[in-house]
């Protein structure tokens, strides 16, 4: 099993690697770098030598917001997408947030069945969020996870 730790800036090289073999619209090695210069809490999972995933959360007061998760597309479909998941809702959970939210493309099966299997349920709608090749961009559902009973 992949080994999980948490992202440094020496990581980045890798991680943008796997980011741009896994989406058609990467983020950027500055999106990147400037997540980790925020304080953002992100984690790899390293197989040997090489990153085969990652994901960041944003954590303010009372809730976390999921900002990236992505494993390699040779690996998917062997639970990297869950190990990441659990990572980041436990972290959420030591830092007392309340709830996790985050945006996911409508055509995402995949991950929208990942998010759905922890209780995860839509809240909305963001129209165009997402860029696409069609230059309309694609919905994202914005989902959240109760993670606590506020107050």
């Amino acid at each position: 099993m992949p080994s999980l730790q948490p992202m440094q800036a020496h990581h980045l090289p890798q991680v943008l690697a796997v980011e741009r073999a896994a989406n058609a619209h990467p983020w950027s090695e500055a999106n990147l770098r400037d997540s980790l210069q925020a304080g953002y809490p992100g984690w790899v999972l390293i197989d040997g030598e090489r990153i085969i995933g990652y994901a960041i959360l944003m954590i303010a007061v009372g809730e976390a917001q999921v900002l990236n998760i992505v494993v390699s597309p040779e690996r998917r479909r062997e639970g990297l997408g869950r190990v990441l998941m659990e990572c980041m809702i436990e972290a959420a959970k030591t830092a007392q947030c309340e709830l996790m939210l985050l945006e996911v493309r409508r055509s995402n099966a995949a991950a929208i069945a990942l998010y759905r299997a922890y209780g995860f349920a839509q809240i909305g709608l963001r129209r165009h969020y997402y860029r696409s090749d069609d230059g309309v961009g694609e919905d994202a559902f914005v989902l959240t996870l109760q993670l606590a009973q506020p107050g």
